[in-house]
C-alpha cells in the first residue's frame, strides 16, 4: 500500500477547500484534512494592540494535534478519523492504482510550520488578488464574526507576511522536497479550477 500526501495551501478564501472537494470525488480512496478544524478556542487567541483577535497565526493552531493527525493517517489510512467520501466514479486509467491512498491537507499556514514540511509529496499554492480576496472574505460568515477592518488590519497584512516568509524559506525546502509550485488563480472559474485540478490530478499520476 502506496500514502500521498497533497498539501492545498495559500490565501484565505482562495478555494482551497473546494478544490480538495472536487479532488476528493475524483481520486481513489482520497482523504481531506483541514487546518482550520485545528483553531484554538476563541478564549486562546491572543488580541493585538488594535484589537483584533489573532486568527492568522501559527499560535492560533493546535498544529502539534495536525502534525500528529497527519501522522496517524499515513500510518493507517483506511482506519482514520480523517473525512473521506466514497469517489462517485474512479476514471479508467486509475483502476490500477487504487492501492493508493491520498490525503489532502488544506489550509492557510501549511507551509510556515516545519514539522508539517516533512509530510508533503506533492504541495501547491493557491494565491488571489487582494480585490478578490477581500470581496469573498466580505460573503462569508465567520463565528466570531470578523469586526470592522478586520481584513486589512490583520488577514492581509499576515498573509503577505507569511507568504514571503515561506518564499525567503524555499531554498531550504527544495533540499527536502520534489518541486514547489505557485498556481495562481487570477479568477473564480471553471477554467481556471480545471487548470488547478488537472496539474494536481497530473502530480497523483506521476507519483503511482
Amino acid at each position: 500500500m502506496k500514502v500521498l500526501v497533497i498539501g492545498l495551501g495559500g490565501v484565505t478564501n482562495g478555494g482551497k477547500t473546494t478544490l480538495a472537494k472536487r479532488l476528493r470525488k475524483q481520486l481513489p480512496n482520497c482523504s481531506i484534512l483541514s487546518q482550520d478544524d485545528f483553531f484554538k478556542p476563541e478564549c486562546e487567541v491572543e488580541i493585538d494592540e488594535h484589537g483584533f483577535k489573532q486568527y492568522d497565526v501559527l499560535d492560533a493552531l493546535y498544529m502539534e494535534e495536525m502534525v500528529t493527525s497527519i501522522h496517524s493517517w499515513m500510518k493507517n489510512p483506511t482506519g482514520s478519523s480523517v473525512s473521506t467520501a466514497e469517489s462517485k466514479s474512479t476514471p479508467v486509467n486509475l483502476k490500477s492504482t487504487e492501492e493508493v491512498h491520498i490525503l489532502i491537507a488544506e489550509g492557510f499556514l501549511l507551509y510556515n510550520y516545519e514539522p508539517l514540511n516533512e509530510v508533503w509529496d506533492r504541495r501547491y499554492f493557491l494565491t488571489i488578488p487582494y480585490e478578490e480576496c477581500k470581496r469573498r472574505r466580505s460573503t462569508r460568515v465567520y463565528q466570531p464574526a470578523d469586526p470592522p477592518g478586520y481584513f486589512d488590519g490583520h488577514v492581509w497584512p499576515m498573509y503577505l507576511k507569511h507568504k514571503r516568509e515561506m518564499e525567503e524559506n524555499k531554498n531550504n525546502i527544495g533540499m527536502v522536497y520534489i518541486i514547489f509550485k505557485y498556481i495562481k488563480i487570477i479568477k473564480s472559474s471553471d477554467f481556471c479550477k480545471s487548470l488547478y485540478f488537472s496539474r494536481i490530478f497530473l502530480a497523483f499520476m506521476q507519483q503511482c
